[in-house]
Formats: structure tokens, C-alpha cells, sequence
């Protein structure tokens, strides 16, 4: 594996790949890699022939009073999770390079990103539909991959790729979680004993809803109750417990097609957020 800083460097060496016909994988992340980074990388490795995985703790998708500054960061120990998983370059840019004095440009995605993390977070997806265009300029993938986990930014991700014609087949790969239920996050690093089990109320909840569905449970509000009860039970804060189309991210009130069934709470003071979708097998 090889590690790359300069963005220039980078994209001399995704013309090389592309010009000698090999098939780039990309994965980009903000570090502190865990098993969940590691399924994408895996996911990328098994359809391309050279996979790179991007690190770059991204300021403009953090909004005031965020953790930025105290959001975990380890360089070294994610070079050898990458080198493992199948990563062969390893792309970690400088912020003054992302983003020189003067940049002004920003990449806009209307509709689904003012809904769940888009309202709770003002600006949120606009930093990172940027962020995502920027590497996939540089990159040059012909597959990306992305995580469930983080499901409206997907959707998001896949509307700005069709509409601004990038070409590049976005991936969704499932949420990967801990043996307790605990959805995977780099955020997890934060939780202490008492808010880690306070926060598996959330993956109990959604999988209490899921259970309703599939036992014929169509009602939007009485699946969004179930969590909610999981979740105040355990003493989270609750930010928003959301069912919504799958695909427009409009609210529903009976479910007749796929809903996703999103959650944002803190245990503690960390912010964490899941998601199930509903639909019929």
C-alpha cells in the first residue's frame, strides 16, 4: 500500500490506473477506521482491481459547537487496518489543499437534504456533497461505497452523482454492528460503560419496530412509539425518530412501499444515529 497527500499526485495516479484499464475502488472516510470502514473496503476489493480509501476529517460538514476538534483521529493505526482490509493506496489530503485561501465553490443537493440530518444539522450535507464531489474528481473511481449506517446521506450522495453525471457506480453496503446491536461509528470511542448501554436502546428499538412490521404493523406512528419508548426508557435524548419513503425521505403515515426508519438521539453527549428499512421480502 502506498500513501498519498497530494492531490495532483493522486489524480496522475487514477489516470495511470485508468489508462492501463484497471478498475479503481474507492472508499472514502474520515478515519479512525473500524469494522464497518473495513466491510466497504472489502466490498470494493472483491469488484476492482486497485481500491483507494480517502481520509480526511472534513470541517465543512461540521457545523458550530460539533466535535471537529476532538473527533478521533489515528493515522497510523488506520494505514494498517486499510493495508489489511485491501486498500493499495491510501489517499490523505491537507485541508489548506481541499479547500486553498479564497475557495468559495459548493455543491448543493435541494429536497432530501433538508429533512432528519439535513434540519438537525444546517449545512451538514452541503459540506459533504462537496467534500464527495472534490474526491470523486481527484479519485476518478469507477465504484464507490458507502455505508447504510448513514443512509440519507446515500441517498443524497446517489441523487448528486446521477444529477451532476458523475461516472461513478455508488454502492450502498448494510450497517455493520457490534455484537450487542451497537451500529458501528467512530463516535462510538466517545461513549462511556453507563452511555454505551444506554445507547443499544436504539438498534433494541428499531428492531422491536421491524418485528411489528413483520408481524403486519403498518401504522408510521405506532413504530415510530416503539422506538421512542426503547429509547426514553433508556434515558437518551431523543432528536428525531423519523418513517419516511425510502426513497423521497417523505414523512408516511401507513407504510405501502419501502420506509426507512431513522433515529437520532445522544446518549450522554454524544450524537448517534441508525436506521432500518422497512419493506416486504
Amino acid at each position: 500500500m502506498n500513501t498519498v497527500h497530494d492531490i495532483r499526485e493522486m489524480q496522475r495516479l487514477a489516470d495511470a490506473h485508468r489508462a492501463a484499464g484497471r478498475r479503481i475502488g474507492f472508499v472514502p472516510t474520515m478515519g479512525f477506521l473500524h469494522d464497518g470502514h473495513l466491510s466497504l473496503i472489502t466490498a470494493a476489493k472483491a469488484q476492482c482491481d486497485v481500491v483507494v480509501v480517502s481520509i480526511f476529517v472534513n470541517p465543512t460538514q461540521f457545523g458550530a459547537g460539533e466535535d471537529l476538534d476532538r473527533y478521533p483521529r489515528d493515522l497510523a493505526r488506520d494505514a494498517a487496518l486499510a493495508e489489511r482490509a485491501g486498500c493499495d493506496t491510501l489517499f490523505v489530503p491537507e485541508e489548506g489543499a481541499m479547500y486553498p485561501p479564497g475557495y468559495g465553490t459548493a455543491v448543493d443537493c435541494n429536497g432530501v437534504a433538508s429533512t432528519l440530518e439535513g434540519a438537525s444539522r444546517p449545512g451538514h450535507f452541503r459540506g459533504v456533497t462537496t467534500v464527495v464531489a472534490k474526491l470523486f474528481n481527484i479519485v476518478k473511481p469507477h465504484v464507490a461505497v458507502f455505508g447504510q449506517k448513514d443512509a440519507q446521506q446515500a441517498l443524497i450522495l446517489k441523487k448528486m452523482s446521477e444529477e451532476l453525471n458523475f461516472d461513478v457506480d455508488l454502492q450502498i453496503a448494510p450497517t455493520v454492528r457490534e455484537s450487542d446491536g451497537l451500529a458501528m461509528s467512530s463516535r462510538n470511542a466517545y461513549l462511556d460503560a453507563s452511555d454505551r448501554a444506554a445507547a443499544l436502546s436504539i438498534s433494541r428499538g428499531l428492531r422491536e419496530a421491524e418485528a411489528q412490521y413483520r408481524n403486519g404493523e403498518r401504522s408510521a406512528d405506532t413504530l415510530r412509539r416503539t422506538v421512542e419508548h426503547e429509547m426514553r426508557l433508556a434515558g437518551l435524548t431523543i432528536d428525531y425518530v423519523a418513517l419516511v419513503d425510502a426513497r423521497t425521505l417523505e414523512e408516511m403515515e401507513m407504510l405501502e412501499r419501502p420506509a426507512l426508519l431513522a433515529v437520532a438521539a445522544r446518549a450522554g453527549s454524544t450524537r448517534l444515529i441508525d436506521n432500518v428499512v422497512l419493506q416486504e421480502r
